[in-house]
């Protein structure tokens, strides 16, 4: 009898503490809850991305192959991978956007254009409080949990995930990717 008393109550204490924990609700990190991140770029534009389930686009460019750059402006590597990113935006200007998710809160538009600039950056970079919400659904949905290693670049093409890196990789990788979802 003690037994199963102590059992219960271990039970109910555990219910009690996870009910008041502060980790964001599944339903809002869920891969099948439907919403819109409004973002907005270095500039002010505004840029929303459509998730569906765990698919991910951007509106605007639908049909486009979609590469989200989650990175920090500290981060070594994240550096290193700009200029190759620079690159396939510009090669495939017209069937990819690869757009920069800052992991940072801190970090004014001035400070991302200087990244872009000391880095050869030249694609979309988006700076909002969306930011945090939507890198932490693109992970949940492709299962990397939560505390992920950087940079994290995710292909996505109609909605479709296809493929992440993580951590420097090579341009040629990425760009086989980006052929293969276009049909080339």
């Amino acid at each position: 009898m003690l037994r199963k008393s102590l059992i219960s109550a271990a039970l109910g204490l555990t219910l009690l503490i996870s009910g008041c924990s502060d980790t964001p609700n599944e339903q809002s990190t869920s891969p099948a809850a439907a919403s819109e991140f409004l973002l907005s770029d270095t500039y002010g534009k505004p840029i929303t991305v459509v998730k569906k389930g765990a698919a991910f686009d951007v509106k605007g460019h639908e049909g486009k192959v979609i590469l989200f750059d989650i990175f920090a402006t500290w981060c070594p590597p994240c550096r290193a991978t700009a200029p190759h990113l620079t690159s396939l935006q510009k090669k495939y200007a017209d069937e990819l956007l690869v757009l920069g998710v800052t992991i940072e809160d801190d970090k004014t538009n001035a400070d991302l254009e200087a990244f872009k600039t000391e880095n050869q950056a030249e694609y979309t970079i988006v700076n909002s409080e969306e930011n945090r919400p939507l890198y932490s659904a693109i992970a949940s949905a492709i299962h990397v949990g939560q505390r992920f290693p950087i940079p994290l670049m995710v292909l996505y093409k109609d909605g479709k995930y296809l493929t992440h890196y993580v951590g420097a990789t090579p341009e040629e990788m990425i760009e086989s990717d980006i052929k293969q979802a276009l049909g080339k």
